[in-house]
């Protein structure tokens, strides 16, 4: 079972953890690293946006 992994920042608007979603999905390969299987979007309790992924 694979855990989730997640960004350590916190971003105020989705549109700015999405970009960030963006960049990790289409620059893995650049770094030598796997894609991950899924990456998304998630609110936290206080409202603000993070970024989570399964490797």
């Amino acid at each position: 079972m694979m855990k989730w992994i997640y960004w350590l920042r916190l971003y105020d608007t989705k549109f700015q953890a999405g970009c960030l979603v963006r960049r990790m999905e289409n620059d893995w390969w650049i770094y030598g690293y796997d894609c991950p299987r899924e990456v998304e979007v998630f609110r936290s309790r206080k409202g603000r946006y993070g970024v989570r992924f399964l490797p």
